[in-house]
């Protein structure tokens, strides 16, 4: 056993990673020696002598971490993207350490003495460091670093705490969720599923061991996308019932009692901070500032929202001759989708095959507006078979790899997302980046090609642009690197990313029928965006419902929140009706027992993220039609003023400055059918 590969840095192209060279038995040693490293480190910071300086104390403190960051990095891919028991239970043990670890440093009374004095005296420094320091001293103070001695022992207690259970809600709900994958016996009942959906699902059966049989694995939110296509009204029902009881089942998988119980952790840690909530608290380090600045945008969406769900609704329950259920809901969409616009989605999948959408789609825009040239590299190993490896060149220059993890398997979590192995530092001398996209797309069988539907192909611009964020951003500082920005701004440059998916030049580049070579018609093209804003008040109030469910149980105090499970079902429902979006027609995208966002995903108290960002984003497309779209003029401008600027400086200032004010609501609300 070794774990040179992953406490050293490696000597392939960019850093990647020697995945091949790492063995799961690795991780542990070289995440206990990494954590030592870095404690040493930061021990010799604070017993320095000499008076603090940035030199002296900001300077060691960013380079102390940088070993544990590149261990944590490939071990949560790997806990992430192609778990296993013994990487679980690796999860499960370093949890509360890791929580414990950080404390360490962010509670250490000399460190936060040295670190207020550099910042009573940071006028002489350049834009960045004076940053830096200002950020290291919020988020010291918001960590509880002015808290006496007995607090700060019940803090690092409530950290290891709460880090241990969002680690124990994350494990349950991917077991859940595996449990619950739907099988099907009688192939018949799949009618309206692509042949490459059919035998994704019998490669999946395989996998389980049920040859003959269909699998129909479970996604991450709670309208499963099969619901648009299967024509067999109870196996919509069945999937869409599976995915609902996720976690609220009884049993081991049952994650109830852990969310209250992380809900409860959570508000006790605010109050001894000296906030009201944790919704408080989170939002006190990010743009949005308070929780009724949250509030305030969520309900006044609403309404609207709530509105055109309902007439939506109606429509559809017309042509089905029945109240339309949660699990009709999208398969009728589509049918009015394509009684109005004589537009099918589902038909649409032979023009939008996955390799022509990266390569003529994604990588097309990429290269229109920053120069960008991504080269295929089979020689460099991925962490999985399916892993792809792309060189990414700027004007010829190399700035780093971009990894892509398309399909789905057990070992995966659910959703999509993108992280980093490597990031550039200018204080490191590291001068690109290494990123990685996951996605949980059906893989097909053997030579089918994978055909992606509507919502995969705008996810997959959608995560590329976190990848760019990752790719083209460029700090000195290791804190500053890549997408290391606000939780509530984060967003905002993969949502503009979007807006390619449809624009004429990008979509005539790569939406082709994979068989014929035909382009998609024109008049379709026309149909496709006149449609733009149908079903949005289904898609809104889902999401809505879901931010305020995760508001409303953050704004609880330690005594509010419910001790029993099976109250959780109760709340959500008052919460719900307080907005308005209590349809049962239209369920949240996500409900608390496997809300990932909010109980083990980063997100608690900050859902409400993308609608926020989005208003940015609308603001931004506006911009981008404005000046002439896709043009390296325009990919210039934003990548000086939003993505190369990472998190060096407040990005609502960088944001104002390129547009002369802030971002105004009403794009947003034209865009969503809202005005």
């Amino acid at each position: 056993m070794t774990t040179d590969a992953l406490l050293g840095t490696s000597d392939l192209p960019h850093q990647l990673p020697r995945f091949a060279d790492i063995e799961d038995q690795d991780y542990a040693p070289a995440i206990e020696a990494a954590m030592a490293e870095q404690l040493a480190a930061v021990a010799a910071i604070s017993a320095d002598p000499a008076p603090p300086t940035f030199a002296n104390t900001l300077v060691p403190l960013e380079l102390s971490g940088v070993t544990l960051a590149r261990v944590l990095r490939v071990f949560w891919n790997k806990a992430s993207a192609d778990a296993n028991p013994q990487i679980d239970a690796v999860r499960a043990a370093f949890a509360p350490r890791l929580a414990a670890h950080g404390d360490a440093i962010l509670l250490d009374p000399a460190l936060w003495a040295r670190l207020r004095a550099v910042d009573a005296d940071r006028a002489g420094l350049d834009p960045e460091a004076a940053y830096l320091v200002e950020r290291y001293v919020t988020e010291f103070r918001l960590a509880g670093a002015a808290l006496g001695d007995d607090d700060k022992a019940r803090l690092r207690a409530l950290n290891e705490r709460i880090s241990s259970q969002e680690t124990a809600f994350e494990l349950a709900l991917q077991a859940d969720s595996n449990d619950l994958a739907v099988v099907v016996d009688d192939p018949a009942s799949l009618a309206g599923l692509t042949p490459g959906e059919v035998s994704a699902a019998a490669a999946a059966a395989e996998a389980r061991g049920l040859t003959g049989r269909h699998l129909l694995t479970l996604v991450l939110p709670t309208a499963h996308p099969h619901l648009a296509s299967l024509t067999d009204r109870d196996l919509r029902r069945r999937l869409s019932e599976a995915q609902r009881s996720r976690g609220s089942r009884g049993g081991e998988h049952d994650t109830r009692a852990v969310a209250l119980d992380i809900l409860r952790l959570r508000a006790e840690r605010a109050r001894l901070l000296g906030f009201d909530n944790h919704a408080a608290a989170v939002t006190a380090d990010n743009t949005a500032g308070t929780p009724k600045a949250v509030r305030s945008l969520l309900e006044r969406l609403a309404i609207p929202a709530a509105r055109n769900a309902r007439a939506e609704q109606d429509a559809m329950s017309e042509l089905a001759g029945f109240p339309v259920e949660p699990w009709d809901w999208p398969f009728y969409a589509e049918r009015v989708r394509s009684a109005r616009y004589d537009v099918d989605l589902a038909a649409l999948r032979p023009w939008f095959e996955s390799e022509r959408v990266l390569r003529d789609g994604v990588f097309f825009a990429a290269g229109r507006l920053y120069g960008l040239a991504f080269e295929e590299r089979p020689d460099l190993p991925g962490y999985h078979p399916d892993v792809r490896v792309f060189e990414v060149s700027r004007d010829g220059t190399p700035i780093g790899l971009y990894l892509l993890d398309l399909y789905t398997r057990d070992a995966k979590r659910g959703g999509a997302w993108m992280s980093s192995f490597v990031t550039q530092s200018g204080l490191l001398g590291v001068d690109t980046s290494v990123v990685v996209n996951n996605l949980n797309v059906p893989k097909p069988a053997a030579g089918e090609a994978t055909l992606l539907t509507w919502d995969e192909t705008r996810t997959l611009f959608h995560e590329f642009g976190h990848a760019l964020h990752g790719l083209l951003a460029r700090a000195t500082y290791p804190k500053f690197g890549g997408t290391a920005v606000f939780r509530d701004f984060v967003e905002y440059p993969s949502q503009v990313n979007e807006m390619w998916v449809l624009w004429p030049e990008v979509l005539a580049s790569y939406a082709v029928h994979h068989e014929t070579g035909e382009p998609i018609p024109a008049d379709v093209v026309e149909r496709l965006r006149a449609a733009e804003t149908f079903n949005e008040g289904f898609a809104t109030s889902g999401y809505l419902a879901a931010a305020l469910l995760d508001l409303a149980w953050h704004e609880l105090g330690p005594d509010d929140v419910p001790t029993d499970p099976a109250e959780v079902a109760g709340f959500e429902q008052r919460a719900l009706a307080a907005a308005g979006l209590d349809n049962p027609a239209v369920p949240p995208r996500y409900s608390t027992p496997y809300f990932a966002h909010s109980f083990s995903s980063g997100y608690a108290a900050a859902y409400y993220s993308y609608i926020w960002s989005e208003v940015l984003d609308a603001d931004t497309v506006a911009w981008f039609r404005d000046n002439g779209g896709l043009t390296r003029e325009n990919g210039e401008a934003y990548l000086r003023h939003v993505i190369g600027i990472g998190g060096t400086r407040d990005p609502l200032e960088s944001y104002e400055q390129w547009r002369g004010r802030p971002a105004p609501i009403e794009p947003l609300l034209t865009r969503r059918g809202l005005a």
